[in-house]
């Protein structure tokens, strides 16, 4: 496997801290666009995220910690896919994914289109059988197929619900779906928290706690995101309004690790980055490394590695 050096890695940090045999995060980049439906360019955001990373700060005051010297995050190189394109493409991601939960990694993965998940999903839950999977998104993505592909973006989460407990599926967040999708919901009894349900206290005040509780106590997140509000993350292909501030999602996060659940994995998807609009990408890089910062909050977290540099200044 090779990875990226320090000028093109995550965060740009030292070669003695992003290793692929000593580090405990490892990221994977599947640079993926095959089914757009309205804007494109979510091919280029693994590297747009990447790039934007280098001026994300090492330290969270959170949790105290500089998370990438204590644990190590190691960038394998962008995944190629040539000619590849619905499943021969996502047994590549799968193949990269699965290899490096082997190797005893936290992998996050980032994309591409929403497609991209099916394959990270699936190698985590063959990890974590007994594991919820967690959907930030402004769309269900549970149709059959769209334009024609069942591969599509708008129907990776059908894909996964082919092989995954459709019980075990929590969706938060959506605004964006047909009547198909909605009816699928019901029938198969996908845990949704619409954005109108939360907008009007249908589920309370607490409604974060809400999502957690229906949760198993391994967590797969995949993250899509046009979840955000347009006004924070107008680089996607397919924005909605009354989106989610970056704070009040973050506590959905907060709240699944206070409850003792573990985030065993997760992938961050269809950010289409603007030219000359660059406070999209850094949102998204910096969401990566907040969301991993709470991954490895808990106490009994082993330590690989110890900080003995800082991050020279900006």
């Amino acid at each position: 496997m090779k990875v990226l050096g320090p000028k093109k890695n995550f965060l740009g940090i030292d070669e003695r801290y992003s290793e692929l045999e000593t580090s405990a995060i490892a990221i994977v980049s599947a640079p993926y666009e095959h089914t757009v439906s309205y804007g494109g360019g979510a091919k280029n955001g693994p590297k747009a995220i990447i790039d934007a990373s280098a001026y994300v700060e090492f330290y969270d005051d959170e949790t105290r910690r500089e998370l990438c010297f204590d644990q190590g995050i190691v960038t394998m190189k962008p995944l190629a896919f040539g000619k590849l394109v619905d499943r021969a493409a996502l047994d590549v991601i799968e193949e990269q994914v699965e290899d490096l939960i082997v190797m005893g990694k936290f992998v996050v993965t980032l994309g591409g289109e929403h497609t991209i998940s099916t394959a990270p999903i699936s190698a985590h839950y063959r990890a974590y059988p007994m594991m919820s999977v967690l959907h930030f998104d402004a769309h269900s993505d549970l149709r059959h197929e769209y334009h024609g592909s069942p591969w599509s973006h708008a129907s990776f989460m059908a894909r996964v619900c082919e092989f995954f407990p459709t019980d075990r599926i929590t969706q938060v967040g959506i605004r964006a779906l047909c009547v198909e999708e909605a009816q699928f919901i019901r029938d198969n009894t996908i845990n949704t928290f619409y954005a109108s349900a939360i907008r009007t206290g249908l589920h309370g005040s607490n409604w974060q706690q809400k999502v957690v509780e229906t949760l198993a106590q391994d967590v797969y997140i995949t993250f899509d995101v046009d979840h955000l509000d347009p006004s924070i993350m107008p680089s996607t292909g397919t924005p909605e309004p009354d989106g989610f501030l970056y704070s009040e999602t973050l506590d959905v996060i907060r709240a699944v690790v206070a409850s003792g659940r573990r985030i065993v994995g997760f992938d961050v998807v269809e950010l289409a980055p603007v030219k000359g609009v660059t406070h999209p990408d850094m949102t998204a890089a910096r969401l990566v490394y907040k969301i991993l910062n709470l991954a490895f909050q808990e106490p009994t977290t082993k330590k690989v590695m110890k900080k003995t540099t800082k991050k020279a200044a900006k």
